[in-house]
């Protein structure tokens, strides 16, 4: 299989270069097609007004490129740069989980959707902030095997794959499951100062403040220690679908 590589923290990130890595010891090809700065709760941005700048960077196995852009960009422009078709586009790793309500501002999560939206099977990965390396390569291997499992199956139209792992290592993940995502919205709000000179200006909270999860939703069983994959994009038996491709022994 080809598959292209982005994510939104950058083309130098861990992340990054643990799924490459776990792509290119299967023996699979690689693009890999990234931004070259942090790209953060970007969400769905596109570039419209400014040039795409495009640089080729060392990239051991692939071809690599960090683009002055967003994810979603780099999303776009890696299917102009590979010099080959694409068969899957991974998005991660992201330093941060991006489950709930938290994929709707995910620039990682983002990316995916946008290659999705031009008929590329993807998956965006994501592991809790603050993993090693090891745990990083499990949450990889992990999603490479899953992209060669479905390699030959057909995502409905517009649906993507999202899988978020707990900061655990390997011998402690639960074992991986199918769930939808959880929609407990953040409560955190935004602190009012006034400035020497009588100016109004606003901080956000610190601390992440959120609604309970629902049992079975993604970030209840992530916070269980599970391993969580989950298919976006608008499908009311969303979980039912993919549990029937993947085997009736995920829960």
């Amino acid at each position: 299989m080809h598959f292209l590589l982005t994510n939104d923290d950058g083309i130098a990130a861990v992340g990054l270069q643990a799924l490459g890595e776990a792509v290119l010891e299967r023996g699979h090809t690689l693009t890999v097609c990234a931004p070259q700065t942090q790209q953060s709760a970007t969400s769905h941005h596109l570039t419209l007004a400014t040039p795409l700048l495009v640089r080729e960077v060392p990239w051991k196995g692939a071809a690599a490129y960090a683009v002055a852009g967003t994810p979603a960009d780099c999303a776009r422009l890696g299917q102009l740069l590979s010099d080959a078709p694409i068969d899957f586009v991974f998005s991660g790793i992201n330093n941060g989980e991006n489950a709930g309500t938290a994929v709707y501002y995910s620039g990682t999560v983002s990316a995916a959707r946008e290659a999705r939206m031009c008929n590329l099977k993807s998956m965006a990965v994501s592991i809790e902030a603050g993993a090693d390396r090891e745990m990083l390569m499990n949450v990889a291997r992990t999603a490479v095997r899953l992209a060669e499992e479905l390699q030959d199956t057909e995502l409905p139209r517009l649906c993507l794959l999202n899988l978020n792992a707990p900061k655990l290592p390997p011998e402690q993940v639960k074992p991986l499951r199918i769930a939808p995502l959880s929609d407990a919205f953040f409560l955190d709000s935004y602190e009012r100062r006034t400035s020497p000179r009588g100016h109004i200006y606003f901080w956000l909270e610190g601390g992440l403040k959120i609604e309970p999860h629902k049992p079975g939703t993604d970030m209840d069983l992530l916070a269980k220690g599970h391993m969580v994959l989950s298919l976006i994009g608008g499908m009311q038996d969303d979980c039912g679908w993919l549990r029937r491709q993947l085997g009736a022994g995920l829960g």
